[in-house]
């Protein structure tokens, strides 16, 4: 252990909290940097009780303080305070201790300086990983002293906004939670559990001043604003109610599905008959899965073309719906054995060098994969081998084939502006679109209503939702009956600004925050740490930064 002496300028430059102090001595080892210091002599203290000054020294006593690492060390501070005495009076106090402003606070064992860091870290890891991050940071404190000490850092003040956010957050499993956003300054301002009107609507009475809310379509939030702030003006979110109409538009393609497969490119004319043959060459008629599925077939065709209907036929037959309903679709019972499509593989490319080398004479697998790893192949063995099992038998090498698009890929081409569509993209639904008339309705209703998004422009919504009445479509006309009960809120949600953007964003963080504590944070300490970690981040982005030397 060894002495440092500083004069007092280069110190206060160093440590600025100890400017106001008398270092007498620095003791620094290779774990920790001792300060000794004394506060000065006839400067006088204000009273803690009282207010007024003194300088009237009772006595002296030590306090120890841990500060933030200096120089990778642990710090600590020796510091000599004043116990004075009060020149007052009608003062209940007879003496006080001094604090030294940035230095020192009552009943407190950390300096300004560490207390701010320990909540910072607090704030943006909680209680583990925080703790681990002080360690790193030579600061000794447990996860539940960091959690406790995060849960002292008061709120800030909370100002009843004019534009209100609300949506709701998955907690856990069947539970929800809601968060409120102040819109314009897209900082939280508080959550609870459960999503219940009573709730909601009791924060807007007691915060009143609320002028605009932000909120998806959701009944409950609905009633809550309507009895907590009757003259707010409810605005129905721009994305949640594209969101709903997609959902209505892959709920109409999954009952189209029989017409997807429409999408792909006319087959070759000569593929059926090839088939059949290559079926019939290949015999699997004559095996126990080729008999299974000829005997299905005509059993399923039997009933079905006499008009028997599929739930019928199911329970005659002793089969599942769907299995009826996937054999009497097909038109052959070559369908039903044919081969899903196979994906396209990293193989794909030296398909025709291993048909060339396969006609050359070369049959060995192993030979052909370190052929094709010279050639940059880098899949596996296997996949080599299982390629060329089709030439075994005298048939060709599989090639990758076109799959149907899933209602899910369908009703993306639908909602998604033709501008954006690639030319492969757009042929295929002009080819799906052009087959099923249902789904061609549904693609002129969806236009018009991204029509009214894009010019803000909610004149046609009435026409409109009469439209998708008379579809004849189910699910669009069940999103025509929700969206005519809270017209009001959807003309507000295309025709202003306001939105729920800032909603989602602050959940996504909200989830970040739970999956930080590993999703064991109680509803109090997740509020903390939302609210504070958004004002934090708020006020080191604000702050400016030196610029380089």
């Amino acid at each position: 252990m060894g002495n440092l002496w500083l004069c007092s300028v280069e110190l206060a430059a160093l440590l600025p909290h100890l400017a106001n102090v008398v270092v007498v001595s620095v003791e620094v080892s290779d774990a920790v940097v001792v300060v000794h210091a004394r506060t000065r002599s006839g400067v006088p203290a204000a009273c803690t009780g009282c207010g007024e000054l003194s300088e009237w020294c009772h006595s002296r006593y030590v306090r120890h303080l841990a500060d933030a690492a200096i120089g990778g060390r642990s710090a600590r501070i020796g510091l000599s305070v004043r116990r004075l005495y009060c020149e007052n009076p009608a003062c209940p106090k007879v003496t006080f201790a001094e604090q030294v402003p940035g230095l020192a606070v009552r009943y407190q064992r950390r300096t300004p300086l560490l207390q701010h860091l320990v909540e910072a870290v607090g704030v943006v890891l909680a209680g583990r990983g925080g703790a681990r991050m002080l360690r790193v940071l030579n600061v000794a404190l447990s996860r539940s002293t960091m959690l406790a000490q995060l849960m002292r850092v008061p709120l800030p003040q909370l100002v009843t906004p004019q534009v209100l956010g609300v949506d709701d957050f998955a907690l856990y499993g069947d539970t929800y939670g809601t968060l409120l956003v102040d819109a314009t300054t897209r900082l939280p301002l508080t959550l609870w559990e459960g999503r219940d009107a009573e709730q909601l609507s009791r924060w807007l009475r007691g915060h009143p001043g609320v002028e605009v809310v932000c909120r998806d379509g959701s009944l409950t939030y609905r009633q809550g604003i309507a009895d907590g702030a009757p003259d707010a003006v409810q605005v129905s979110d721009r994305f949640h109610l594209w969101q709903g109409l997609s959902r209505r538009v892959q709920d109409i393609a999954a009952a189209h599905r029989g017409c997807l497969p429409a999408a792909l490119p006319a087959p070759d004319p000569a593929g059926p008959e090839h088939a059949e043959a290559v079926d019939a060459d290949s015999g699997p008629v004559d095996t126990p899965a080729g008999r299974h599925a000829r005997r299905l077939f005509e059993a399923v065709h039997a009933l079905t073309d006499a008009g028997r209907p599929y739930a019928a036929a199911a329970r005659e037959l002793g089969l599942d719906r769907r299995t009826v309903r996937k054999y009497a679709r097909a038109r052959t019972w070559h369908e039903v054995m044919r081969r899903a499509p196979r994906r396209p593989s990293t193989l794909d490319p030296y398909l025709d060098y291993l048909q060339q080398r396969w006609d050359e004479g070369e049959h060995s697998a192993k030979i052909l994969h370190q052929e094709l790893v010279v050639k940059g192949y880098l899949g596996h063995y296997q996949r080599v081998k299982m390629a060329l099992a089709p030439l075994r038998r005298g048939l060709p090498l599989d090639e990758p084939r076109e799959r149907p698009p899933s209602p899910r890929e369908a009703a993306r081409w639908i909602i998604t502006a033709p501008g954006r569509h690639g030319p492969q993209t757009a042929e295929r639904l002009r080819r799906l679109l052009g087959h099923c008339p249902e789904l061609r309705r549904t693609h002129g209703l969806v236009r018009e209503f991204a029509a009214m998004l894009d010019s803000r422009d909610a004149t046609p919504l009435p026409d409109w939702l009469g439209r998708l009445t008379d579809s004849g479509l189910a699910p669009l006309a069940g999103i025509a009956t929700a969206l005519r009960e809270d017209q009001h809120a959807v003309v507000q949600g295309i025709t202003t600004p306001y939105n729920s953007g800032v909603n989602e964003g602050r959940i996504t963080d909200v989830k970040l925050q739970k999956r930080i504590m590993g999703g064991r944070a109680g509803i109090p300490l997740l509020r903390h740490r939302v609210v504070l970690i958004a004002h934090l981040r708020r006020r080191y982005a604000d702050r400016p930064t030196a610029a380089p030397g």
